[in-house]
Formats: structure tokens, sequence, C-alpha cells
């Protein structure tokens, strides 16, 4: 019976080495994903032809993440700016050297359920992994 047991122990021990690390590899990738495409979005929304993030750019990257495995309705999309002005209304772009804020979130689902399973404490399934960049405005009127 104790050694039904310690190979059962033992097993589970096993699967759980092999397969954590997947889940991490999942996790880094959608950070670096959700970093890269922040950074993507500042470059294009602070250049000198736009100076600010609208709704189509928001929909569009929404499309690529999608694209990569993301849940389009789950992510969340935060434009801020240093003037407080509103970073999202293209009838209105912010002058050059205003700072452009953007962070962009998703939650993590249950990516952490192996380690639930074997008592490590996890983040809930609600709290997001995000990503936040800025960068000044190169619009000139």
């Amino acid at each position: 019976m104790r050694q039904i047991l310690v190979f059962i122990l033992f097993a589970a021990m096993l699967c759980w080495l092999m397969f954590a690390p997947v889940y991490k590899h999942v996790i880094i990738m959608r950070q670096a994903l959700l970093q890269k495409e922040v950074d993507y979005m500042l470059e294009i929304g602070a250049s000198g032809s736009y100076g600010y993030i609208g709704d189509s750019m928001i929909e569009a990257s929404r499309e690529r993440m999608e694209e990569r495995g993301f849940v389009a309705a789950d992510l969340l999309y935060t434009v801020t700016t240093t003037s407080g002005a509103n970073g999202s209304n293209p009838s209105a772009p912010l002058p050059r050297g205003t700072g452009i804020k953007l962070t962009l979130t998703y939650p993590y689902h249950r990516l952490f359920i192996i380690d639930q399973l074997v008592g490590m404490s996890v983040p809930a399934s609600a709290e997001r992994m995000g990503a936040t960049g800025m960068k000044m405005s190169e619009y000139v009127p």
C-alpha cells in the first residue's frame, strides 16, 4: 500500500515538474507580446502623422492580438497623457512634447491551475498581466 502511495505522489510530482515550465513559458510569451504591441502602437500613435491613439488603432490592435491567440474582448486599453488631455481624440491630436501613455492588460485566466493543484499560491484568474509604455508626441499642427 505504501509503495502505491509513493508511486502516485512521485508520478504527480514528475508531471508537475514536466509541465509547469510550459505554462511559465506561455505567460512570458504573452507578456512579451503585450509589450511589443504597446511599443508598436505608441510608435504609430505618437508619430508626426497622428498624435493620438484612436479607436480605429485600438480595434486594429485587437485584431492583431486575436491572431496571436488572445481573446479580443478581454484586452483592456487605457490611454492617458501627461497634460490630462484626451489622447484618443483624432480631431484634437496632441502637440509635440506631450506624453502619451498606453497601458494594455489581459487576464491570467486559468494559467496557474497546475500550480494551484500542487498547493502553491497563485494569482486570481481575474487578475491581469499588463504592459505600459510612454512616448512623446511628435505631431506638429
